[in-house]
């Protein structure tokens, strides 16, 4: 086969999977943001916790605990310069406006800068509760955020507790599943991806002095 023959195969066979892409373009692009969803069919927990952000997650882990879902509702999250309120007790106010009893809510309202930091959080107080020990948590947050939730959750809580995961529903939030029709979604989808593979390496591989220099980086 000469020169100029490979040359021409090389050329069709990329042209055929740059149309091939192009004709497929939405199943994959459906698909990798669909790896980042993760919605567990769910049963009662000892908590629901919610990561802090907007209020509609607060609001659905708010009917999930109506539900029966949850025995307790756990919130963090310090002060926000965005919403300018404190997270944790932002939450607790609009709980005991919906009717949920005083002593069904928990906050922390420690100033955090990752989710991972907020696992740490929901660790602290559950390791505080040694009379009324938590086996089994529910985790409401952002659709495009429950996959490296999920992994941050079971690295810091460990295997002998059950992290079940409850995304908010898209309809319900500031974004789309068709993510790449939607500038904000575009965006959360391609920080997510970023995130998850910084986590990995900066909880999982990196050590001393590099792991102190990425904690600088760390971000929600």
């Amino acid at each position: 086969m000469n020169k100029k023959l490979k040359k021409k195969i090389l050329i069709s066979l990329v042209a055929l999977g740059g149309i091939l892409l192009f004709i497929f373009r939405e199943r994959w692009l459906l698909a990798l943001g669909d790896f980042l969803v993760l919605r567990d069919r769910l049963h009662s927990a000892d908590v629901i916790h919610v990561i802090a952000g907007e209020d509609y997650r607060t609001d659905y882990a708010l009917r999930l605990s109506k539900q029966g879902y949850g025995k307790m509702l756990f919130f963090t999250g310090g002060w926000c310069r965005i919403h300018g309120y404190r997270h944790g007790e932002h939450a607790q106010e609009r709980s005991l406006a919906q009717g949920i009893p005083a002593d069904a809510i928990a906050f922390d309202d420690s100033s955090v800068t990752s989710t991972y930091q907020e696992a740490e959080k929901l660790k602290e107080w559950m390791m505080a509760r040694s009379t009324t020990p938590v086996r089994s948590v529910i985790v409401v947050s952002d659709p495009f955020h429950m996959r490296r939730a999920r992994w941050t959750y079971r690295k810091v809580l460990g295997r002998n507790i059950e992290v079940q995961m409850a995304p908010v529903p898209f309809e319900e939030t500031s974004y789309r599943r068709r993510w790449w029709t939607d500038r904000a979604s575009r965006k959360n989808v391609r920080d997510e991806y970023k995130k998850l593979v910084y986590y990995v390496f900066r909880y999982q591989f990196s050590r001393g002095k590099v792991r102190d220099w990425l904690g600088s980086m760390d971000r929600k």
